[in-house]
């Protein structure tokens, strides 16, 4: 079975730096004759506050002939509590309306295709226990199928066991439930986004990837993490083995945040340049 993974396309109808990528990336995408595509998040600029980039953003999704699954991103629904667009039951239910829900389950050739609401993962709330109990329960259906595991957030950056990292990984204990479940069932591939970093390797028994994001890279205004800077997506070949490949679509511009945030994300500028300021 072949799978793309897309994420981070950051599109939307007012701030349209980004939405020139769409078009190459969709002839990529029509060449590849893929089973499915899996997008991991951020489809939006700021579908978080604004319903109009989740439904623009959608219109452009349908414009593909291969069947698509999605889960949110933190610029869709929302992040941690403390954060200036927290995660809350009005981002929620707007996404739920408008991209036609925030996790999945999909059954096709021996495999069981998971996508999950990383966002609601922190939360400590009926939401984020409801879907430990959702993603357990399939797990456990899963009837002898493979697991392949799609997420926005990655389940670590730097290394599997570290801290809290943040706004860019898992929070450790939620991370180690997850942990927990992969490790009493057959989780052969977790695939993420958001770091805008493209990057594979394992944990354990699972293939882990990170996708490159299809609208910018991040130059001096955030860490260096693990990995490449690139823009493009992932090509999942699941059989007896999982096969990844991180691929730059020809075409595509690989924007750098740095130069265009102000304009972007302005809420996010100000801190961003301090962060940088001290860095140097």
């Amino acid at each position: 079975m072949k799978i793309i993974q897309i994420t981070d396309t950051h599109f939307s109808p007012e701030k349209t730096h980004f939405n020139g990528n769409w078009a190459p990336l969709l002839s990529w995408i029509e060449d590849q004759e893929a089973d499915l595509i899996v997008h991991t998040g951020d489809l939006t600029v700021d579908g978080a506050d604004k319903a109009d980039d989740i439904s623009f953003s959608m219109e452009l999704m349908r414009q593909v002939s291969t069947p698509m699954l999605i889960v949110p991103g933190n610029h869709d629904v929302g992040h941690f509590s403390h954060m200036s667009q927290p995660v809350n039951t009005e981002r929620l239910a707007r996404w739920r309306s408008l991209a036609g829900g925030d996790r999945f389950v999909e059954d096709a050739n021996g495999w069981r295709l998971v996508g999950l609401n990383a966002l609601l993962f922190g939360r400590e709330d009926e939401e984020e226990e409801a879907q430990f109990e959702w993603l357990r329960t399939a797990f456990e259906e899963r009837d002898g199928r493979r697991l392949a595991l799609f997420a926005h957030k990655p389940l670590f950056v730097d290394e599997p066991h570290e801290g809290d990292t943040g706004y860019w990984g898992l929070r450790p204990k939620q991370r180690q439930r997850v942990y927990d479940l992969m490790a009493a069932h057959d989780v052969a591939l977790y695939a993420s986004g958001h770091l805008h970093w493209a990057w594979k390797g394992r944990f354990e028994n699972t293939s882990v990837v990170w996708g490159p994001s299809a609208a910018f890279v991040i130059d001096t205004l955030e860490r260096e993490m693990p990995g490449e800077r690139l823009i493009g997506a992932v090509l999942h070949h699941l059989g007896d083995e999982v096969r990844s490949e991180i691929v730059a679509v020809p075409g595509m511009t690989a924007h750098v945040i740095d130069d265009v945030i102000h304009e972007v994300y302005p809420a996010s500028a100000p801190k961003a340049r301090a962060a940088q300021e001290e860095a140097e």
